[in-house]
């Protein structure tokens, strides 16, 4: 193996990966929970997707700040938490546009109108 380019660099980016906390399975409430979000993103990139509609928005409760995640990263990460418990970091939306992004209470609501209503306009 080669030697690490890092190796007893304090600033060195990995040691952040040091300070993650292990990830905690799941419960049998969460999982379900999980499985639910996962059916529902499906039935919401069906209906929002044609429109234009990239994924949804979350306020991080971290940082206080929009992130944009497309539908293949979210449900990738959903599937994650329901392997291991756990979101492994991801890279953000490049230049997002916020236009092209809802909540899921948005997602929620369009989808309870589109049951109700179907495609009249």
């Amino acid at each position: 193996m080669p030697p690490d380019p890092f190796a007893d660099d304090p600033s060195d980016p990995a040691a952040a990966l040091d300070a993650l906390e292990p990830a905690v399975p799941l419960d049998d409430a969460e999982r379900e929970a999980v499985r639910e979000d996962l059916v529902d993103l499906e039935v919401y990139e069906r209906l929002l997707a044609p429109r234009g509609i990239r994924g949804l928005v979350v306020i991080c409760e971290d940082c206080r700040e929009d992130h944009f995640h497309d539908w293949d990263m979210l449900r990738a990460s959903l599937h994650q938490l329901l392997a291991d418990g756990s979101v492994r970091p991801h890279e953000p939306a490049v230049d997002p546009r916020p236009e092209d992004y809802v909540t899921w209470d948005y997602c929620r609501g369009f989808a309870d109108a589109h049951a109700i209503f179907g495609n009249r306009r």
